[in-house]
């Protein structure tokens, strides 16, 4: 499966996944702890600048930000139209700052990395008698999808856009979707194979 991951290195490439892992999770979740359009704004700010000390390695992800800013623009859109504008610019803060720490961790993070890390913290659930080696793989999976979704649409798009000049929109929709099944089949194949073995 294609991948974000970016083989320029940068600083955050030398943080350790688990650090990682650990930061942007509190720091997502800190997004939450308020409704003060202020530190939602610095908190933004910030997050911007993170993924900007990245420079050559954000590349793989102009797609994911030109989708970013779409989809902030469509919730302004909305809330304002609700008569929520405040509403609308605290949603839409939260959504750039969480997004932008996401796709910086996918970018600097190998799905290995993030497959150990996970074993790791699911580990005392062994005692309960949980599989935690199958929840471990079936988060990273998830996320690998996510991954391969955006890596397939891309490349589908940048396709389309030598061909005709313009950007495919939603006739990539029926390609997008035979192309996922088929990653998704091809996975679920090679992993009965393994298991079985």
């Amino acid at each position: 499966m294609g991948s974000l991951y970016s083989e320029h290195r940068t600083w955050l490439h030398g943080v350790p996944a688990a650090a990682k892992l650990l930061l942007f999770a509190v720091l997502g979740i800190a997004l939450y702890a308020t409704t003060q359009i202020f530190p939602l704004a610095l908190a933004a700010l910030a997050s911007t600048l993170l993924f900007a000390s990245l420079g050559a390695a954000a590349k793989p992800a102009r797609k994911l930000l030109a989708s970013l800013l779409l989809a902030s623009l469509l919730v302004l859109a909305f809330h304002a139209m609700m008569h929520q504008a405040e509403l609308g610019w605290i949603s839409t803060l939260r959504m750039v700052s969480a997004s932008l720490l996401g796709i910086a961790l996918t970018l600097t993070t190998r799905s290995g990395e993030l497959l150990d890390v996970l074993e790791r913290v699911l580990a005392p659930l062994q005692g309960l008698g949980l599989k935690t080696e199958r929840l471990a793989l079936q988060l990273a999976m998830m996320l690998r999808f996510t991954e391969h979704f955006f890596v397939v649409w891309k490349r589908l798009d940048d396709s389309h856009r030598i061909r005709t000049g313009k950007s495919g929109g939603l006739r990539l929709l029926a390609p997008l979707t035979i192309q996922m099944l088929t990653s998704a089949r091809r996975v679920a194949d090679t992993l009965e194979m393994r298991m079985g073995e």
